[in-house]
């Protein structure tokens, strides 16, 4: 599928239902550009994922560019100065890192932890993602990160970038959903805007 018969297919999405088919066709069914031809390398990418954390393989998703193989949002094509986007979508996991959010967030409260205004404007973007149920590392105060998610998610994430497992030789970037209906909600509201910006006219 090209970027033009992507958009074509939008514009045909005029509704909520038609949205979520989509996203669900497009966005998360389906062997990602990435691994076109590979269909056992990607398993074993997502596999690898998902015993490191403890979840299902089906919980892990590989979306954005290296899905489709362009970006609906820059209409820009996939290359190798883009990242993979992985997506686990695991209530458990999520809430075992939630909890370590909240204990941060505690020792905020008591002035324990100090951030200064840039980490503080990271972490407000950060808690935008993480009421939508989308919890995203990489949008953490780098304090907070060194201190608790260091070992346990960027040092794991790091290793399986860059030539160092089947998916190539490109950054691997991961966020974690807590279920099913945050994550359709959110692409669907995706997709939804770009169905906005091309119908204005």
């Amino acid at each position: 599928m090209t970027l033009d018969n992507f958009r074509e297919i939008i514009i045909e999405s005029d509704d909520s239902e038609k949205q979520l088919i989509f996203i669900q066709k497009f966005l998360f069914h389906g062997i990602p550009a990435v691994f076109k031809d590979r269909e056992d390398d990607y398993f074993e990418f997502r596999n690898r994922i998902a015993n490191k954390f403890g979840v299902g393989f089906h919980e892990v998703f590989i979306v954005g560019s290296a899905k489709l193989g362009f970006s609906y949002y820059k209409g820009t094509q996939f290359d190798y100065d883009s990242d993979i986007d992985v997506v686990i979508v695991n209530e458990k996991l999520f809430e075992e890192f939630y909890f370590k959010i909240t204990e941060y967030q505690y020792q905020l409260d008591r002035q324990y932890k100090t951030v200064d205004l840039k980490e503080l404007k990271v972490y407000s973007e950060f808690l935008r993602y993480l009421v939508k149920g989308w919890m995203r590392p990489d949008k953490l105060p780098t304090s907070f990160q060194v201190n608790l998610l260091k070992s346990e998610w960027f040092d794991f994430f790091e290793s399986i970038s860059y030539g160092r497992t089947e998916v190539g030789n490109y950054k691997v970037a991961a966020g974690l959903f807590k279920n099913y209906e945050y994550l359709e909600k959110y692409y669907t509201r995706s997709i939804e805007d770009v169905y906005n910006s091309l119908t204005k006219n």
